[in-house]
């Protein structure tokens, strides 16, 4: 199989799935969390998860979890820093029972792939804290970052990747806070500020897969990127822009129109 070839099963693959993903929608979950820079750790310990924002795809309803609002529901708004754990434990067992409840559902997300940052680093921070997680299937995770390098080609946006693809298809950054910018909500206690920027970016990647789904995200690639200049390549970029498409279904009716003149 040529590398052309390969390319563009892949790319059918991924488009199949997450197109079934659309049609199912209703079983759909969008998942994106926030935590404590581990770049600022300096004694070994594992990032502390801060807040974690789900959407429902279809009904775009959103469940949050987050220390503050814990805080407030256990009465110790006050006292965050000195329950930290407590409070953060609360918040993950509060997330892990909404797992259980939805464990047949597909959850999309954004690079959650490792233990540094995405499902395991949920799953260790409530195991040092002495809870029990609830595992979600590999199967049922889509990460959208490593499906939009299948879909348009590594180098279809400029990093920071999620951010510059926002910006391209003017989807509204309010609320947004980059890396950096969470890392410094946490340490100034900004909490209410670092949930909402969890929050935006969920809604973001929301607007995001729908706009896979409809094949109209703004990229930096070209067709070239995506389907190479293959005689295949060439034929699976036309059969899937509608532009040419129309233009194909002009000529074919004219060429049938003139066939139909001739044999008059």
């Amino acid at each position: 199989m040529t590398n052309t070839k390969r390319k563009i099963k892949k790319l059918k693959k991924v488009l199949t799935e997450l197109d079934t993903l659309g049609e199912h929608s209703s079983k759909v979950l969008l998942i994106h969390y926030s935590c404590e820079s581990f770049y600022d750790i300096k004694d070994g310990k594992s990032a502390r998860i801060t807040s974690i924002a789900i959407r429902f795809f279809e009904t775009g309803q959103s469940e949050s979890f987050s220390i503050h609002k814990t805080a407030e529901k256990e009465k110790k708004l006050d006292k965050i820093e000195e329950y930290y754990d407590e409070l953060e434990k609360i918040m993950l067992a509060d997330f892990f029972n909404f797992v259980k409840k939805h464990e047949n559902y597909k959850w999309v997300h954004w690079n959650m792939r490792d233990s540094g940052y995405g499902f395991q680093a949920i799953n260790h921070r409530f195991a040092v804290l002495g809870g029990k997680h609830k595992d979600i299937p590999d199967e049922n995770k889509y990460d959208l970052a490593d499906k939009l390098k299948t879909i348009y080609g590594s180098n279809y946006i400029g990093h920071p990747r999620f951010e510059k693809l926002i910006e391209k298809n003017s989807i509204s950054k309010k609320d947004f806070l980059n890396g950096q910018e969470e890392a410094d909500a946490f340490e100034n206690k900004a909490y209410i500020k670092l949930h909402h920027s969890t929050l935006r970016k969920v809604n973001m990647m929301h607007s995001v897969f729908e706009k896979i789904l409809d094949r109209n995200l703004k990229t930096d690639s070209s067709w070239k990127e995506r389907y190479g200049i293959t005689p295949q390549g060439i034929y699976e970029a036309v059969r899937e822009n509608w532009f040419f498409n129309i233009i194909l279904l002009v000529i074919g009716g004219l060429i049938s129109w003139g066939i139909t003149e001739i044999l008059k």
